[in-house]
């Protein structure tokens, strides 16, 4: 970063409405990132929490990184 001037990045949020009334948020982009609320900007106030956490997550050097989600196919019997 060059003096105060942070990185922005672009995520998608798809958003529904659950049978209970809440608003829920997906991130594609960012695999299990999601959130819930009762009203859109609460939403989006959550969303970007999540974005952030999500990320700093992911930048921490002693856990591990997360590389996707694969399908499997097993034999059974």
């Amino acid at each position: 970063m060059v003096g105060s001037m942070a990185l922005k990045r672009r995520f998608t949020l798809v958003i529904e409405r659950d049978a209970d009334g809440y608003y829920v948020a997906s991130v594609p982009e960012l695999p299990g990132c999601h959130t819930q609320a009762r009203d859109l900007a609460t939403l989006k106030k959550r969303a970007r929490e999540a974005i952030e956490l999500y990320l700093e997550v992911q930048e921490r050097p002693a856990g591990g990184r997360f590389v996707g989600v694969r399908k499997i196919e097993v034999a059974v019997g």
